[in-house]
C-alpha cells in the first residue's frame, strides 16, 4: 500500500472531509512520500520526538491525532521547517485525525473513554461547532469519582485534576476527550453527575463547582491515545501491515 491507498483506506471509516467546515485541523494526509509503505507508526502529536521515533522503528508512515497543520498557513521557519525537513527528508508520511476520531461511534477517542467508565446505551453527547463529537449516557454501575478516574488511566498515569463537587456515586456520565473544558457547561445543563474531558480550565472552575458537578480532567494527552490504538488495531487486522505505537506523553 501507498500513501494515497492508506488515505483511501482510512477514509472509508474515518469522515474526513464532513468535519472539514469546523475542524482547524488539516485532516487527512499532511506529508506524502514514494513507494510502498512497510510499516505504520501511531501517536497522538505531531512532533520531532515522534518523527525521530517512528523513523526509528522502520516506520514510513505515522498517523497521529494531532497534526502540523491548524486553520492557516504557516511559514517554513524554526520549528516548523525542522519538522517538515526531517519528514521530507527520512520520506515519513504524516497523516492527521482529529475530530473525525474524536466522534468516531467505535474507534474514537470517546466512545473508548465511555466503554471504559461503563456509560451503557451512550448518546450523542459535546455540540461544536454544530457536531456532536461526545458521549453520555447512564453508569451501568455507580462509581464513584476516584473509581471512574482510576479506569481511564493510561499506564497508570492518573488524572491531573480531579474536582469532587458532586454526588458521592455518580450514576450518569458525559465524556468529551482533549481540550473540552467549557462542554462542562453542557454537561451541568445535560444534568449529568460526571464529566470527564483531558483538560481543566480555571474559568470552569465555579462553574463545576456551583453546578455541583463531578469531573475529571483526565489530561489531554492521555484522554486521546485510545483511538490512534484503535485504529492502529484496525489497519493491523484488516491489511496485516506492521504497526507500532509510539508513546510520547506530555503530562498535560
Amino acid at each position: 500500500m501507498t500513501a494515497r491507498d492508506l488515505d483511501r483506506y482510512f477514509r472509508t471509516f474515518l469522515e474526513i472531509d464532513a468535519f472539514a467546515s469546523c475542524d482547524s485541523s488539516l485532516n487527512g494526509l499532511q506529508a506524502e512520500n514514494d513507494g510502498e509503505i512497510g510499516k505504520v507508526a501511531f501517536a497522538v502529536d505531531a512532533c520531532l520526538e515522534t518523527f525521530e521515533r517512528a523513523v526509528a522503528c522502520g516506520a514510513n508512515f505515522l498517523f497521529v491525532h494531532h497534526g502540523l497543520f491548524w486553520g492557516k498557513p504557516i511559514a517554513f521557519t524554526g520549528v516548523h521547517r525542522r519538522r517538515v525537513e526531517f519528514l521530507l527528508g527520512h520520506g515519513l508520511a504524516l497523516y492527521a485525525a482529529h475530530l473525525p476520531l474524536d466522534q468516531h461511534p467505535q474507534l474514537g477517542n470517546n466512545a473508548a473513554l465511555a466503554e471504559m467508565l461503563g456509560i451503557a446505551e451512550p448518546k450523542p453527547f459535546g455540540e461544536y461547532h454544530g457536531k456532536m463529537i461526545g458521549w453520555m449516557g447512564a453508569l451501568a454501575e455507580p462509581l464513584t469519582i476516584e473509581q471512574a478516574a482510576k479506569r481511564i488511566e493510561f499506564l497508570g498515569r492518573p488524572a491531573p485534576t480531579v474536582l469532587p463537587f458532586g454526588t458521592r456515586e455518580n450514576k450518569t456520565c458525559a465524556v468529551v476527550s482533549g481540550g473540552a473544558a467549557y462542554e462542562a457547561l453542557q454537561a451541568i445543563e445535560a444534568g449529568v453527575d460526571l464529566y470527564v474531558s483531558g483538560e481543566a480550565n480555571h474559568g470552569m472552575y465555579h462553574h463545576a463547582l456551583e453546578g455541583k458537578l463531578n469531573m475529571i480532567a483526565g489530561g489531554h494527552y492521555s484522554t486521546e491515545v485510545w483511538g490512534v490504538r484503535r485504529v492502529m488495531a484496525k489497519l493491523a487486522a484488516d491489511t496485516g501491515i506492521e504497526t507500532e505505537f509510539i508513546d510520547a506523553p506530555t503530562g498535560l
